[in-house]
């Protein structure tokens, strides 16, 4: 039984010996050695065997990158206000020796270096760039902070700016500035869209307007051309038809009309030749009146030419009872000859056949001209009778009494008003 008892014993103590001799360190995690209290190495990841009893393994050491987060730190700028600064270290332990040794706590000393290097890189700055200058204020940190914990075994990677706050007087005007500054850009980026908007525009109407000139330009010169085909087609199908001059001037004729169609006031201006025409075709009307009206016509202008230009006889007095016989049968003699006129006048040709055959159309192409020949006249000279027209006595165009004679009824009644 007392042998028993001694195996078992025996046992354990070899399992004791067996657990404290073999060690196991994690990937990326190293643990320092002592033996009697001094260090005696630093072992690896992996397996590790010790003397039990007289080394000692130190607890394990991180040897990854760590990411520490610092509160908020108040920091006084250049221009003595104050912010709020939160930081974060990127640091890496690459000695754990060191950082076993020469440091009590190193993640206490880096909050506490970084505290202090912030406060010396931003208080050499104003507001305006330390909000502005983040990347220099990282550089110049982690450049410090890694040569500081470079012998506590520590290698700083990197340092960032969480955030940066101001006072809240001081977020306010900035605040305002800001949105200054964003109307101020939206105001140039308007008129920038504005300019180009109507530069476009501009551009676009420029472009349109050539293209409607050109097609304007274009058009008339088609139209042009056209026209002078059209023209040269009429004046070589009119010669080689054999077209008389009466049949233009009859055309001519035609579209006399066409010219007063319309509401406007636009005047036309009739050319010479019409009035030419017009004498030839009164002239052509006289001709043809009867003989018996003619020759009533020139006794009567006889009779009152004698009358005005005749002397009186000595103690004869105008008016005189004997003169009104006279003066009768001359204004008897007149009445006739109005009646034949109207006659003549409803019986004038009125058609291209009846101008024919009376001779009008012959006098009027006789006195046609050419477009070089024509000159303009109002048409006042247009519509003036000729002076060579043959109007009975003492009737001019319009139904009036010629100059230098005197109406019919107007000599009776003076003649009956100094009989009485």
């Amino acid at each position: 039984m007392d042998s028993l008892i001694v195996l078992v014993v025996l046992v354990v103590l070899v399992v004791v010996i067996l657990i404290n001799t073999v060690k196991i360190v994690p990937q990326a995690r190293t643990a320092n050695i002592e033996r009697l209290g001094r260090y005696q190495r630093t072992a690896g990841a992996g397996l590790t065997l010790v003397i039990p009893f007289i080394d000692r393994m130190l607890p394990h050491m991180d040897m990854r990158e760590q990411v520490v987060s610092f509160p908020p730190q108040p920091v006084i700028t250049e221009d003595n206000l104050v912010v709020s600064i939160d930081t974060v270290v990127y640091f890496q332990v690459t000695d754990a020796k060191a950082a076993t040794y020469e440091i009590a706590n190193y993640i206490h000393a880096v909050e506490q270096l970084t505290t202090t290097t912030l406060r010396n890189v931003v208080g050499g700055m104003n507001l305006e760039e330390a909000l502005t200058s983040r990347d220099t204020i990282n550089n110049r940190l982690r450049g410090v902070l890694d040569e500081a914990t470079g012998k506590w075994g520590l290698r700083v990677s990197r340092v960032e700016l969480k955030a940066i706050d101001p006072p809240h007087s001081i977020q306010d005007s900035m605040e305002k500035q800001m949105r200054a500054e964003r109307d101020r850009r939206a105001a140039i980026l308007t008129a920038e869209g504005t300019k180009q908007s109507q530069i476009l525009t501009a551009e676009g109407e420029r472009q349109a307007q050539i293209l409607a000139a050109e097609g304007e330009a274009q058009s008339r010169i088609l139209r042009a051309n056209a026209e002078a085909e059209a023209i040269d087609v009429l004046f070589h199908a009119i010669h080689a038809g054999g077209a008389d001059n009466e049949v233009l001037a009859y055309q001519y004729l035609q579209q006399l009309p066409k010219l007063a169609d319309g509401q406007s006031n636009t005047v036309f201006v009739i050319p010479s030749e019409l009035s030419d025409a017009l004498k030839g075709v009164g002239s052509l009307f006289e001709s043809n009146r009867s003989p018996a009206a003619g020759t009533a016509a020139r006794s009567a202008h006889d009779d009152a030419s004698a009358r005005t230009h005749s002397p009186e006889a000595p103690g004869e007095r105008p008016g005189r009872p004997d003169a009104a016989p006279a003066t009768s049968s001359a204004g008897a003699s007149e009445a006739p000859a109005a009646d034949t006129s109207r006659a003549e006048r409803r019986s004038r040709p009125t058609t291209a056949e009846g101008l024919r055959s009376t001779g009008v159309m012959e006098s009027m192409t006789a006195r046609a001209m050419t477009a070089d020949e024509m000159r303009m006249t109002s048409l006042d000279e247009a519509l003036a009778v000729p002076e060579n027209l043959d109007l009975p006595v003492g009737e001019a165009a319009d139904g009036a009494p010629a100059p230098g004679t005197r109406p019919a009824g107007r000599d009776e009644d003076e003649g009956n008003s100094v009989g009485q």
